[in-house]
């Protein structure tokens, strides 16, 4: 571990990272989010180089239970070599039979949810319920580590609240029991999403464990993947909200942290492509219906901040088919890049 002096120089910004028997080729990775990150968003996303993408939050019961649709959140698409499933549980026997099927799935790397905020999850005594009830989340680590070969890894937050910010001995206590990873987002419980981030904050749980330490939170560009490793000593970033519309920005924190020259934006015929590329992904992912409902987000995100967005992305979510969001996706591309016509 590196001392809070030590100094990150540029050579090792970019690293791979071992979670046990795992080596992750680079330490920029894709967050899990709920609703977002599906085979196809993970796909696309891929293209411009994390070192790891994790699903979003799956249901240990639901999967136990045989349910279909979270059957396919699990399973690796085509390329998937190297996914991370999240999952969410309070029942270590549950977590630890779901864990087993996720890794017949194909599964490389098993995830904890231990940080999701939201009151439905809470209730169930999973997410950051568990960072009240330490004991038991390492109970659910152990469990899952006897029963599987890949690793486990957990998702944090600073705490349940600010008068609660656990984070370092509940880390200690995870690897103890068997976790290979652990990523801290630099909130507690009760902020949410809100306020900012604690980069700071994570290096007391730096200092407390051997295993990987991966900074979330607040992420939002090249440079603030920079400033959060060197203010959290952490080993990774996780980036998540800001990869919404804007995948590039994992390439971008990949070749700032390498010291390469900076990877400029795409430009609108670029992101274009990359549109019609997600939504054929999204297309053979999904039925008709469910298909139109994923697209209409991501295209809304992709064009956001875009001159005559406003009024397209009002259109957007009154389109009902993908054919016609194609259509509608052209008709503004064409008019953004040849506005005369």
């Amino acid at each position: 571990m590196k001392s809070e002096e030590s100094v990150i120089t540029q050579e090792d910004l970019l690293r791979p990272v071992q979670a046990a028997s795992v080596l992750i080729p680079n330490n920029v990775f894709l967050a899990p989010l709920a609703g977002i990150t599906d085979y196809p968003f993970r796909a696309i996303a891929k293209r411009f180089g994390p070192g790891l993408t994790v699903t979003e939050m799956i249901s240990a019961r639901a999967l136990c239970m045989g349910n279909q649709k979270t059957f396919t959140m699990a399973r690796p698409g085509p390329g998937e070599d190297l996914l991370s499933v999240q999952l969410f549980g309070s029942d270590p026997i549950v977590m630890k039979e779901a864990a087993k099927i996720c890794q017949d799935l194909g599964a490389a790397v098993i995830d904890v949810n231990m940080g999701c905020p939201q009151k439905k999850v809470i209730r169930s005594g999973s997410g950051a319920a568990l960072m009240k009830t330490p004991g038991l989340a390492a109970s659910i680590i152990e469990a899952i580590v006897s029963a599987v070969d890949v690793p486990v890894t957990a998702k944090i937050r600073l705490g349940w609240d600010l008068e609660c910010l656990n984070a370092p001995e509940f880390s200690r206590m995870l690897e103890s029991a068997g976790a290979s990873m652990v990523c801290v987002h630099a909130r507690s419980r009760s902020q949410m999403f809100g306020g900012t981030a604690d980069w700071k904050a994570i290096r007391a749980v730096k200092h407390e464990v051997g295993i990987p330490v991966i900074a979330n939170g607040d992420i939002r560009c090249a440079e603030d993947a920079r400033r959060c490793l060197a203010e959290s000593g952490a080993d990774g970033v996780m980036i998540g909200r800001a990869a919404l519309g804007r995948p590039w920005v994992l390439a971008q924190a990949v070749g700032s942290l390498s010291g390469s020259l900076d990877v400029p934006p795409p430009v609108p015929g670029e992101i274009s492509e990359i549109i019609d590329l997600h939504l054929d992904l999204i297309m053979s992912h999904y039925s008709p219906e469910a298909a139109a409902w994923t697209a209409r987000k991501h295209v809304a995100w992709y064009t956001k901040g875009l001159k005559y967005s406003a009024a397209f992305r009002d259109q957007v979510f009154r389109t009902g088919s993908i054919k016609d969001l194609k259509r509608l996706k052209d008709e503004f591309f064409k008019n953004l890049t040849d506005p005369e016509t």
